[in-house]
């Protein structure tokens, strides 16, 4: 339904967060790393030094704008001064991407400081779609869609997230983030199959892979309890899962993402490392 405005879309290569504390190591030698994703949240200004250096950034590299205020899932009518603001960016910048999740993280007035889920039934597909609608026309432009991480089910759904996340791609035209981290971060804590999740996924519509870090800790019954932290390197059954993946889709635009605890320049371009070889393997 929509076409991106950029000339060149995400390459199928590794890509990292940028922080800006890297900076001066991206300039210098951002290999292997052909891509950035950075937080739309956290360029909606009008100047200053962290606009100054995206701007030179993305004379370099396709840029990736990842959203997480938009509050996709909520009940209420998405913010129209945030709303605003992203097309504001998003016109200037003209990113390669533009990506949010399937959440929910306000409430009236009230912004909650987390990435909600949501029942999977058709009121809240209706009013996912519509906002995901909204969106595009505002930007003019596909967004993708985030899967969530999930520390619970609700009762309630009557749709499987793969089968609910089909379903808005039909109604909307969006494509999808597929994070492989949340995968299996859900599966662990919901005690499914992260490699039948794959399978049910439509990844026909995945633009995007994510890979992360979690933490690891255990429910009231001792059972492990995974959380989506962005804090540390990704585990190997993740890598593994992700080879599973790549099988599917194919070659990806893939990012690292390490929001928490952010390391050093050289350890985080190990990460991506690892990720070309995932991607080398599967285009061989």
């Amino acid at each position: 339904m929509f076409d991106q405005p950029r000339d060149t879309p995400l390459p199928a290569l590794p890509g990292v967060g940028y922080k800006p504390q890297h900076y001066a190591d991206i300039i210098k030698d951002a290999d292997p790393v052909g891509w950035l994703e950075i937080h739309a949240e956290n360029y909606m200004g009008d100047g200053g030094r962290p606009i100054a250096q995206l701007r030179h950034l993305a004379e370099r590299f396709p840029i990736s704008v990842h959203g997480v205020g938009l509050s996709i899932g909520s009940e209420g009518d998405l913010d129209p001064d945030h709303l605003a603001r992203l097309k504001h960016l998003v016109d200037w910048l003209n990113p390669a991407s533009f990506s949010e999740h399937l959440a929910w993280s306000t409430h009236d007035s009230h912004f909650l400081n987390d990435l909600l889920p949501l029942p999977y039934t058709e009121t809240t597909l209706a009013k996912v779609a519509s906002h995901i609608t909204q969106v595009q026309d505002t930007l003019g432009r596909q967004m993708l869609l985030e899967n969530p991480s999930s520390y619970l089910a609700f009762a309630e759904s009557t749709y499987s997230e793969p089968d609910f996340l089909r379903e808005i791609v039909a109604r909307t035209g969006c494509g999808l983030l597929l994070d492989v981290n949340n995968v299996f971060v859900s599966a662990t804590n919901l005690k499914t199959s992260p490699q039948a999740y794959i399978d049910a996924f439509p990844v026909d519509a995945v633009g995007e892979i994510h890979l992360g870090g979690h933490d690891e800790d255990q429910d009231e019954t001792g059972a492990p309890l995974l959380i989506d932290s962005h804090g540390k390197a990704v585990v190997d059954p993740v890598w593994a899962l992700l080879d599973y993946t790549l099988a599917r889709t194919g070659p990806k635009p893939l990012l690292i993402e390490w929001d928490n605890d952010v390391p050093d320049w050289a350890t985080l371009a190990d990460e991506a490392k690892r990720a070309a070889k995932a991607l080398d393997g599967v285009a061989a």
